[in-house]
């Protein structure tokens, strides 16, 4: 699902602003359409799931979880990307025990580039095999 032009959309959703804006400003010097969301129900009411190439999720949000959010998404879109990131190393380690895994996982604060690419790496492993050559 990529926009107009063949460049991937990635949303992101973090209830930390300036998270929001620092991956924004990341993921867009990498040439991404980024989509921001400061929750999960942002993300669900906008109808932007069925739209996007990866998600970047943190965990630990008021209302919708990103656990939640994962099995959400997941729900309507089982092969699409989500990259999980979260201050604090404990909820990570519940990640297991919730079904599917996500692409990755990073705790903040993490090394942009490393983000980076972990995005493009799941973004070429979801795509059919037949388009990647």
């Amino acid at each position: 699902m990529t926009d107009h032009l063949g460049v991937p959309i990635i949303a992101v959703v973090d209830d930390e602003q300036p998270i929001l804006h620092s991956l924004a400003n990341l993921l867009e010097s990498a040439d991404y359409v980024v989509r921001l969301f400061a929750s999960a129900e942002a993300l669900m009411e906008s109808g932007e799931v069925a739209r996007i190439d990866c998600l970047i999720s943190d965990i630990c949000m008021p209302g919708t979880d990103g656990f939640a959010l994962m099995q959400l998404v997941r729900a309507t879109r089982p092969g699409l990307p989500i990259i999980i990131i979260s201050g604090q190393a404990d909820v990570l380690k519940e990640l297991s025990a919730i079904g599917p895994s996500p692409s990755r996982i990073f705790k903040k604060p993490f090394i942009g580039e490393e983000l980076l690419t972990a995005v493009a790496d799941s973004l070429y492993n979801a795509r059919p095999r037949q388009s990647r050559r």
